[in-house]
Order: C-alpha cells, then sequence, then structure tokens
C-alpha cells in the first residue's frame, strides 16, 4: 500500500488547509494563538501556536533580542532568516514569516507533528536497513536543494529531523546554516557528526554535510555513531584517527557508501566529486530505489507517528511553562532596532 492510498483523504485535506498559510505570507502577533512548548534553546523556544484566520496550527519561534546580542548572535539569526526564506523543498521546514516586537523575533514554521527522528531511532534501538535509506535518501534529496544554493546546513544530526504525520523527513533548524561559496572558517557543530577539516581548522565547505550524512547512516543502522567517546576531545581523535568498526549485520552497500561518505579527504568524499549529490544517489546502496517517488510523497514511509490530529503534540517532549518570553528585562530599543530593523 503506497503512502498515497494509505494516506490520501487525510493528505488532501491538509493540502487544502495549507492555503491559509503560505511562504512569504505577513504574520503578526495578534494573529496567532500560543500553546504548549516544544522546544527550547538557550535564547529561544519554540511554541506550537494557530493561526486565527483560517486554524492552520505552527510552530513559532521566539527570540529574546537581548539574549541574541549579549551572546553576538546577531549575524547569526539574520542569516538564518534569509536562508529559509531562499529555502522552498518538501524535505526541509517552511518558514512562513517573521515579526518583531521591542523584545523578541517571531519565526512562524511550519508545524511537523511527528517529533524527532531521535525519538524514534531510541525508540526502536536501530532502523532496519531499508528504513535508513529512505530517511537518507530523504537527505539527500535536501543536501542536493541547499548546495545547488550554495548552503552549507552544517548541523546533520537526528534530533535536527521531524517526522509529518505521513512519517516523511523535514529538516529543522538552521542555525549552523551558512551560504559558502568556497570555505568558511567557524568551528561549529556537533562533536559526533564534525568532518576532520572543521576538527583541523583547514576552512570547509559542503563536503562537511556529506561527512554528517555518512555519521547518520551509521548511527540509524547501528543505534550509535561510529566515534564516540565520553569528551569532546576524545571524540576528535577517533574522528581524526578515522578508525570504523561495522556491526556484522550492516548490508555490504552500506558499508560501502559510509566508507566513502567518511572519507578523510573531501577531494575524494562521495557527494563533493564531481557528480554531487547524484554520485550517492547512483551508488549500489540505492540501485532500484525511486527518488522521484520519495520526492513526489508517493513510497510508504518505514515509520508511522502516532498522530492523533492536527495540534498534537504529544510526539514532543513536555516543557514546563515559561512566563519569560514576555518579561525579559528592559533593553535599548535603539539599539535593537539598529540590529533588527532588516529582520
Amino acid at each position: 500500500m503506497s503512502r498515497r492510498d494509505k494516506k490520501a483523504p487525510v493528505k488532501k485535506a491538509a493540502t487544502k488547509k495549507k492555503e491559509t498559510l503560505h511562504k512569504g505570507m505577513e504574520i503578526i502577533l495578534k494573529d496567532i494563538v500560543i500553546g504548549d512548548t516544544l522546544g527550547t534553546g538557550t535564547f529561544s523556544r519554540v511554541r506550537i501556536a494557530r493561526h486565527k484566520g483560517g486554524g492552520k496550527y505552527l510552530a513559532l519561534k521566539i527570540l529574546k533580542k537581548s539574549e541574541i546580542i549579549r551572546l553576538k548572535q546577531v549575524d547569526h539569526i539574520m542569516s538564518e532568516k534569509a536562508i529559509l526564506q531562499a529555502i522552498n523543498h518538501p524535505m526541509i521546514i517552511t518558514l512562513y514569516g517573521t515579526s518583531q516586537d521591542d523584545l523578541n523575533l517571531y519565526m512562524y514554521m511550519e508545524f511537523v507533528s511527528g517529533g524527532e527522528l531521535f525519538s524514534h531511532l531510541r525508540r526502536a534501538g536501530r532502523f532496519t536497513n531499508d528504513t535508513g535509506k529512505f530517511f537518507a535518501g530523504s537527505i539527500v534529496l535536501a543536501l542536493q536543494h541547499l548546495h545547488a544554493l550554495d548552503i552549507v546546513y552544517r548541523d546533520l544530526k537526528p534530533e535536527n529531523l521531524l517526522l509529518d504525520e505521513f512519517g516523511y523527513l523535514k529538516i529543522t533548524d538552521f542555525g549552523f546554516a551558512k551560504k559558502v561559496e568556497d570555505r568558511t572558517w567557524t568551528l561549529c557543530g556537533t562533536p559526533e557528526y564534525l568532518a576532520p577539516e572543521i576538527i583541523q581548522s583547514k576552512g570547509h565547505g559542503k563536503a562537511v554535510d556529506w561527512w554528517a550524512l555518512g555519521i547518520l547512516i551509521y548511527e540509524m543502522l547501528a543505534g550509535y555513531p561510529p566515534f564516540y567517546d565520553e569528551n569532546p576531545f576524545g571524540i576528535y581523535q577517533k574522528i581524526l584517527a578515522g578508525k570504523i568498526e561495522f556491526p556484522r549485520h550492516f548490508d555490504v552497500h552500506a558499508k560501502d557508501l559510509i566508507k566513502k561518505l567518511l572519507t578523510a579527504d573531501r577531494s575524494k568524499r562521495l557527494g563533493n566529486l564531481k557528480g554531487g549529490a547524484e554520485d550517492v544517489k547512483k551508488h549500489k546502496w540505492y540501485r532500484n530505489f525511486a527518488f522521484k517517488d520519495l520526492m513526489d510523497a508517493e513510497l510508504p514511509a518505514p515509520v508511522n507517528p502516532d498522530v492523533k490530529g492536527e495540534g498534537d503534540t504529544h510526539n514532543f517532549d513536555q516543557y514546563d511553562d515559561s512566563v519569560e518570553d514576555g518579561t525579559t528585562a528592559p533593553i535599548d530599543v535603539a539599539q535593537c532596532k539598529k540590529y533588527f530593523d532588516a529582520f
């Protein structure tokens, strides 16, 4: 049974409702009803919200201006907004619009109700070969789109991958993403997923995303990443040593693809060669895999999230409520206007 056969009525209803929210539309805070917290960050909180003009649910990212300035993250936030505005892809979260007031920035984003891939992976222990192939295929398509726009994602990990109500994957959290035509030197990312060139401060580009894909495929199929230690320095040492031990159950073609993605020499790393993402799609692990059907949402998803209806948040962790979003200490409004005028 295909995904469309299984979910057709739900999918058609969802498609029709999405007309009430679209990319680039003007949304202001008084247009929405704010609900429970879905996640928190250093200077942000994500809440579920409902748009009054049609009842569509969305994810509202609330960012404190005072903390963004204090932590010197203004450029990152402005870059994140610009990058999300430039992207239009079914495997990447949609940013509908933004607004601000004296205290906060607001990003109105697509609500994805199936929870983090991380949670589904931990529950399963490890994924089957076909399940890993399905989700990795979604990442390949997304990276192909991002890299065509000279955008390096730089934070691929199961915690940043969400499943929609149909079990299809969407990449979220573009805080580390950057438009890079050649190389950049910023050290950022999650230790287990860092490519050697980031650790060695050699300057890095799109190749780091293909390295991270190799780590992700390994973690999905094994249940743990290939390079692990109790502290980051130990992880970095293992990454630079480059020794990978594969569990016996690994598919031979999966092993080969992982080795070619986890190639320390980025000039020889699959995905970073002349053929780009097409080289990954043509690998033997993906023999007879229907990438077009995946893009068109015609393949049956291997994980079927328990979603009880629009606005269902039970697939996310529960957080204590916070009243801080609107009660941040007074800040210099003129200074904030200078920093965030273009937001």
